[in-house]
């Protein structure tokens, strides 16, 4: 496993430590937000689910374009298992830790084709700027894909 795979699985489980309490009310919460709901935050609460439907829930960045969201992950990742198993998640606006700001919304994830990851990742540099530009050129090494979130 090279450096940079090290570091982001570092990363990973330092957030999973960090993550609010909170985020898991997520998947209780009634879905009458919109993708609306997202505009001027910086972070979202995903919830995918497990096999046995156990809710999962994952603070992370996002972009929005075309009334979709979309987020970068690793290939390998549980949140990929997840959506490829069952497709339908839950997003709420929320803070970095993933504490919710708002109710969420109903959405069908699918993994970004290669030629469409151009669109995802300039969602993703139109909110975050500079700071996903350093984050990106930092983590060239990582594989990675981008997932779509279509509001239902």
């Amino acid at each position: 496993m090279g450096m940079m795979s090290r570091l982001a699985k570092a990363s990973d489980r330092f957030y999973d430590r960090m993550r609010s309490a909170d985020a898991s009310t997520v998947a209780d919460a009634r879905p009458t937000g919109s993708i609306d709901d997202l505009e001027g935050r910086k972070y979202c609460v995903l919830v995918s689910y497990r096999k046995n439907g156990q809710p999962m829930p994952s603070p992370l960045w996002f972009g929005v374009a075309d009334r979709k969201l979309y987020f970068h992950t690793s290939p390998d990742g549980y949140k990929v298992k997840r959506i490829r198993n069952n497709p339908e998640v839950l997003v709420a606006p929320c803070d970095s830790r993933g504490k919710p700001l708002g109710p969420p919304f109903t959405g069908k994830a699918r993994i970004v084709a290669d030629a469409e990851a151009d669109t995802a990742e300039r969602a993703l540099k139109s909110n975050y700027g500079i700071g996903r530009r350093i984050y990106t050129a930092l983590g060239r090494s990582v594989p990675a894909v981008y997932v779509e979130v279509t509001p239902v």
